[in-house]
Formats: C-alpha cells, sequence, structure tokens
C-alpha cells in the first residue's frame, strides 16, 4: 500500500473493531498500518475477511501476526499472480509502450532484472527461467516490512527512441486496476534504486535490440 492507501485503510479497520464490538485507537491503528503497509490493500481487506470467516478463530478479533502469518503464506501465490499480469502485459502490450502495473513491486522486480525493454529481448526457451527468477524476486520483497523503492514507469522502446531525440511521449499503458496503477506512479521515486545506476536511453534501446532483430 502507499499513503494514498491510509485513509480507506483506517475506513477498513474501524470496520473491523466495529464488528467485534471493540474500540479502537490512533495507536492501534498506527500499529496495523506499519504490519500492513508493504501489502496490497486488496489483499489485506480479503485476509481479514477470511479471518472473520474462520469456523475456528473467526470469533476473536484479529492481530496484526494473524493477517501477516495468512499474507506472507500466501507470497507464491502472490507471486505467480504478479508474473500472470507481466507475461499477459509482455503478450498484448509489448515492450514498445512503456507501461505501469498496479503493484509496485513488480516494478521493482522487472527494474533489478533489466527493465522493460530487457524482458522483451527474451526467447520462449528463456522464459520459464524468467519466470522463475522474477517469482523468486517478487517473493523476497513480499516479504520485507516496507515496500522497495521503485520506478514509477516501465519504460518502453518508443519512450526511450523518443527521450533520446527530445521528443514527447504518450503516457504509458496502465496495467491491472488502472486506479490504483495511478497511485502506484504517485508513489514511486524518481531516484534509482540503491546499488542501482540508471541506464541511459541508448543502452536500453541496446537491451532490447535482439528481440528487435529477431522479430
Amino acid at each position: 500500500m502507499t499513503e494514498s492507501d491510509k485513509k480507506q485503510f483506517y475506513t477498513l479497520m474501524g470496520n473491523v473493531y466495529a464488528f467485534y464490538r471493540q474500540d479502537t485507537s490512533s495507536f492501534a491503528l498506527g500499529v496495523w498500518w506499519e504490519a500492513m503497509k508493504s501489502f496490497d490493500f486488496a489483499a489485506v481487506a480479503d485476509a481479514l475477511n477470511r479471518h472473520c470467516v474462520n469456523p475456528d478463530s473467526g470469533q476473536f478479533m484479529p492481530k496484526p501476526a494473524d493477517v501477516v502469518k495468512m499474507l506472507r503464506g500466501s507470497t507464491l501465490d502472490g507471486a505467480m499472480m504478479a508474473w500472470s499480469k507481466v507475461d499477459k502485459a509482455i503478450r498484448q502490450v509489448g515492450t514498445y509502450a512503456s507501461v505501469a502495473f498496479d503493484d509496485p513491486v513488480i516494478h521493482r522486480v522487472l527494474q533489478d532484472m533489466g527493465g522493460w525493454m530487457a524482458l522483451g529481448s527474451k526467447d520462449e526457451r528463456e522464459w520459464p527461467f524468467v519466470a522463475k527468477e522474477f517469482e523468486t524476486r517478487y517473493r523476497g520483497y513480499r516479504v520485507r516490512s516496507e515496500i522497495p523503492e521503485y520506478p514509477k514507469v516501465l519504460i518502453g522502446i518508443a519512450e526511450a527512441q523518443n527521450n533520446q531525440n527530445g521528443l514527447k511521449s504518450q503516457p504509458p499503458v496502465l496495467i491491472g486496476n488502472s486506479e490504483t496503477a495511478k497511485r502506484v506512479l504517485l508513489g514511486a521515486s524518481d531516484k534509482p534504486a540503491v546499488g542501482f545506476e540508471r541506464l541511459g536511453d541508448a543502452e536500453m534501446l541496446a537491451l532490447a535490440a535482439p528481440r528487435a532483430q529477431a522479430a
């Protein structure tokens, strides 16, 4: 989640406390926010709903640790779902266009793997290994307590070429939930992630060249 999710998250937690007929406090909400902010809002809401209807433990107000345990237990599913979005976007949108996903962790993982255009240079024989690397990296970030720094846009070939030639580019294609993808755009840092140096447009285009030549 990002700061823009905090209001709806606090509303959600207020409803949960009301469901269990308990009073909430700013301290309790702060603890919940720190524990939950590294996860997607939809995933947190789903986990709380599943707790409430659980026949064994649903009669008790959940603790942050209970929900974290549920969410971390599903990181493999989350990684597979995230890769499914990436795979679909590569096949339907392609790397010519710049993209913005509704999940900031996808942005960071793909940045670590060389970027959007570099991903497009992989062939079908490499694809299963690329998927495995993505899922491993994604799960590693998902179990951390904070959302990592990430680029707001995954730059495509057209934007890289336009930047190189001093031309204006089209807005990125939003992947997944468009409203959430917009919040991802707003919550990103323009600085390169720690330990990474941002590639220039010419270098990014060179990474995309193998797939372009093969096409």
